[in-house]
């Protein structure tokens, strides 16, 4: 992942948040090396013990009024102690004018304050999206990631043995390509995954002995998506005698990414087998269990009741016979 700068959050989020720079670019250069806000309120009243001087501190209404009640001996002190720590920038709320002595000690420490027109609840709700996404825990699988029914399904499995060629057939069955060959996944807060396709590779596939498909030009704009959330993987392999594949489903094995765990379907292939309307039924399998029905479960339950009453029946016939003397 790369490094956070000030100027690069500056140039990310200067649009969303209307950002306008207050004083010069000094700490344009400075790293940001986590995803959480502070108000420095309480460091503006000289209790600085646990003061998080690290993060982007966001100036609100409060912290301004309060600066500029303070008599000016007062607040040049306040001010003075605040921005004697390293802070990589300050944003300014709804288009507060800071007290001067503000503007002149930052523009000394190199601190770039920025202005923008937002109230600080929404100010921070906007720019912690930007900084949960961008400081997401991150991986890259080799697979395919199409969008089945509502549902993600993640193809995997080693190099030839398919995954394109099923991802393909499942876009000309009206599925969505997310991403072939590389997905890249990222973990968000709520331990969502969600996988997109790398900027080079977007809503194209190799195909072997055809090669590079474009399938938005090729089957229209309904064959793909920018992204979708990681629900189910699908590890292909190939058919061994020797292994004893699940057939019931009770057994769900549970696999896990970025520390997120999800389903995993081993599903192996051979010659003639139709994958791709079993990936169908592995999605509305899925859509189910979401709805809270497990067809497996259900057939178990069945098989048990069914077994339960005809060895009831059985024990009942026994004692009439046995108590039958005629």
């Amino acid at each position: 992942m790369n490094n956070l700068t000030v100027e690069r959050l500056f140039k990310d989020t200067n649009a969303d948040l209307k950002l306008e720079l207050v004083t010069d670019s000094g700490s344009f250069k400075c790293l940001i090396d986590e995803p959480n806000l502070h108000r420095p309120g309480l460091a503006l009243t000289g209790f600085v013990d646990v003061f998080t001087h690290q993060r982007v501190q966001i100036i609100g209404n409060t912290e301004n009024a309060y600066l500029k009640k303070l008599p000016k001996a007062k607040r040049q002190k306040a001010i003075e102690t605040l921005l004697s720590f390293p802070i990589p920038c300050v944003i300014v709320t709804e288009n507060n004018d800071l007290p001067y002595e503000f503007i002149d000690i930052s523009q000394k420490r190199k601190i770039s304050i920025f202005k923008s027109p937002f109230e600080t609840t929404r100010l921070m709700h906007l720019l912690s999206d930007y900084l949960d996404d961008f400081f997401a825990p991150s991986v890259t699988i080799h697979g395919s990631l199409v969008d089945v029914y509502g549902i993600g399904i993640l193809f995997t499995g080693h190099s030839g043995i398919g995954k394109s060629e099923i991802a393909l057939d499942l876009v000309e069955r009206g599925h969505r390509l997310v991403s072939d060959d590389i997905v890249q996944i990222s973990r968000k807060a709520e331990g969502v995954l969600i996988g997109t396709a790398s900027e080079m590779l977007k809503h194209h596939m190799e195909i072997r002995g055809v090669g590079i498909v474009d399938i938005q030009s090729v089957f229209g704009i309904r064959s793909t998506r920018q992204q979708k959330r990681v629900e189910v993987e699908v590890l292909l392999e190939e058919w061994d005698d020797s292994e004893n594949y699940e057939r019931i489903g009770l057994e769900e094995i549970i696999t896990s990414i970025l520390g997120v765990e999800l389903p995993q379907v081993k599903l192996p292939i051979f010659p003639g087998k139709n994958i791709t309307v079993i990936a169908e039924v592995i999605a509305l399998q899925q859509l189910l269990k979401i709805d809270g029905i497990n067809p497996a479960e259900r057939f178990n339950e069945r098989l048990i009741e069914t077994m339960g009453a005809k060895a009831k029946a059985a024990s009942y016939l026994d004692d009439y016979l046995d108590k039958d003397f005629e």
